[in-house]
């Protein structure tokens, strides 16, 4: 059974199973180290040249990998280079947000093929709103211009409570006796395997992003809620039931401001994104001034995404609303980062605070799309 069909395969057992397994031994060595030869792949794996050999030959014949010509050698025979090919498979990213898909593919060497494309959704708790989701994914898959085939695995990046192994969202689609994972694969006919928006990002970040050596890391996702992403030495921190980095929904105010989740006094009634549309809203009502109001027709219609814009022009209104958030909380906006800075001073403890980091995120608007990638091609070679 070649590598393809079987990775798939449940009930694999015996000699398969065992096969299957050398085969991720070898992508993740090459995924590690880069093009590597057969000597440097069997030292590490502590295999047999010849086991090494044949199971190499299998993996090109199935275009998972490459020869890639041979290592320079000051004397003696010189060896083969073995890689990854980069089009032999690709991994599919979709990250749901409140208003819009963002969607995009990923080849075995962890290139995008494009930037994440942006697609106008409306993300409600509704069997419609789930059909616009399969649609749109159906439609992306269609314009890829892929034999089907060749994707092995979509990740699907959704807010709220997840559990990842089950494929159930908890706060969205519930509709069947189906996991929202599985009624996507359903739809589409490929693999597909859901997780928390916060997470995937943190993933990315942590992958590809603006982290370097650091192994426990905490992301802070800031968009119309407030999302926790948690590494702890390297590996993603899920928590015993899987909802870990739910923190916006801690009673942290003395208010009577109604939180999404239905409780008062959240964290996010003050410091998310809901909170500065709703002081943007507030303000502007008032007479306040702002590049915003001519702009915008209808104040109830403001988007975080167009008070987002209004910063980037200088607007003094839509600035003033974000620092406020971000001396109650902190997250990762050139206007608010001096307040967070300032908040962490004042009230962390000096040595937790010298030790660490606050860095902007390197990946921006693209991190949920690479980190859903990353996280389903984590999901298929992880031995």
């Amino acid at each position: 059974m070649d590598f393809l069909k079987s990775i798939n395969e449940a009930n694999l057992s015996g000699v398969l199973f065992k096969n299957l397994n050398l085969k991720k031994n070898i992508i993740h060595f090459l995924d590690q180290h880069g093009q590597s030869t057969i000597s440097e792949i069997g030292k590490e794996l502590k295999l047999s040249t010849p086991k090494i050999i044949s199971t190499i030959n299998e993996l090109i014949e199935e275009k998972i990998l490459n020869e890639n010509g041979k290592i320079e050698s000051t004397g003696g025979r010189r060896a083969n280079l073995f890689g990854l090919a980069s089009g032999s498979v690709f991994f599919m990213g979709v990250e749901v947000s409140k208003y819009h898909i963002s969607i995009g593919l990923m080849d075995l060497n962890k290139n995008m093929l494009h930037a994440p494309k942006n697609i106008p959704f409306k993300l409600k708790n509704s069997e419609e709103s789930l059909e616009n989701l399969i649609s749109i994914i159906n439609e992306y898959i269609g314009s890829s211009g892929l034999i089907k085939s060749k994707i092995l695995k979509i990740g699907i990046n959704l807010t709220g409570r997840i559990n990842q192994i089950t494929g159930h969202n908890y706060n969205y689609f519930q509709f069947t006796h189906l996991s929202v994972s599985e009624i996507i694969e359903k739809a589409t006919g490929i693999k597909t395997h859901i997780d928390n928006d916060s997470r995937a990002m943190a993933f990315a970040e942590y992958c590809s992003g603006v982290v370097e050596q650091e192994k426990n890391i905490l992301f802070i996702n800031l968009d119309y809620g407030i999302g926790l992403g948690i590494i702890i030495n390297g590996e993603i921190y899920y928590g015993k039931s899987g909802f870990s980095g739910e923190f916006g929904h801690n009673p942290i105010y003395d208010n009577e401001m109604i939180c999404q989740c239905g409780k008062k006094g959240c964290l996010e009634t003050e410091a998310s994104g809901f909170a500065v549309v709703r002081s943007v809203q507030k303000k502007l009502k008032a007479g306040i001034g702002s590049i915003l109001q001519r702009d915008i027709k209808k104040i109830d219609e403001i988007t975080l995404e167009e008070i987002v814009n209004a910063c980037n022009q200088d607007d003094t209104l839509a600035i003033e609303c974000v620092a406020a958030v971000g001396e109650k909380l902190g997250t990762t906006n050139e206007y608010i980062r001096l307040p967070i800075k300032s908040s962490l001073n004042k009230f962390s403890s000096s040595l937790v605070n010298n030790d660490t980091q606050l860095k902007t995120s390197k990946l921006g608007l693209s991190a949920g799309v690479m980190g859903a990638c990353l996280l389903v091609r984590r999901t298929i070679f992880s031995v």
